[in-house]
């Protein structure tokens, strides 16, 4: 079972999004499928989570969502730029009012000195247009703390930009 924390940051988001009858995917890198995996530990996510990328390799980045290939080169899987990508991917790609993406260096091994373990990009995007991201630098504080941090500000951007997303009619 997960911490109460993030099952409580779970049913806020899965909450707003029911009452707003909002749709929700998820792309992820480090995390792997934490995110939506955490979704389902409310009952009712069903009513929300509509699907979830996991893109663990550059090749699952390009195929599954449109990440470019000239992006991942010149910027690399974690970077921003991949992060803004991949949830624009989502959205093209799934019939949903809310996505987000996470890609970074959960470790205890892949950082750098440019890119040091505990590194993770967010992107977060709605139907309506709007696009906000985030970078958090949560250290070397191990792999499980990093993907959990990761996982609850996944779910404060979507929380976020539910929040200022009209309600979806009976009719769309």
């Amino acid at each position: 079972m997960l911490d109460d924390d993030i099952v409580e940051a779970a049913r806020r988001l899965l909450d707003i999004c029911r009452r707003k009858k909002l749709t929700v995917a998820t792309v992820e890198s480090c995390t792997a499928g934490l995110v939506a995996g955490t979704l389902t530990e409310v009952p009712g996510t069903s009513s929300i989570l509509d699907r979830g990328y996991v893109t663990y390799s550059n090749e699952a980045k390009q195929e599954m969502v449109g990440v470019s290939a000239a992006t991942l080169k010149a910027h690399g899987a974690v970077s921003p730029q991949t992060a803004a990508e991949m949830v624009r991917g989502a959205m093209a790609r799934a019939p949903v009012d809310l996505a987000v993406s996470v890609t970074g260096i959960a470790g205890p091994d892949g950082g750098t000195p440019e890119k040091p373990v505990g590194l993770v990009y967010f992107a977060a995007a709605s139907r309506s247009g709007a696009l906000i991201q985030d970078e958090k630098r949560f250290g070397d504080i191990g792999r499980a703390d990093v993907r959990k941090q990761s996982v609850l500000q996944a779910f404060r951007m979507l929380h976020d930009l539910a929040e200022g997303e009209a309600p979806r009619s009976e009719h769309e």
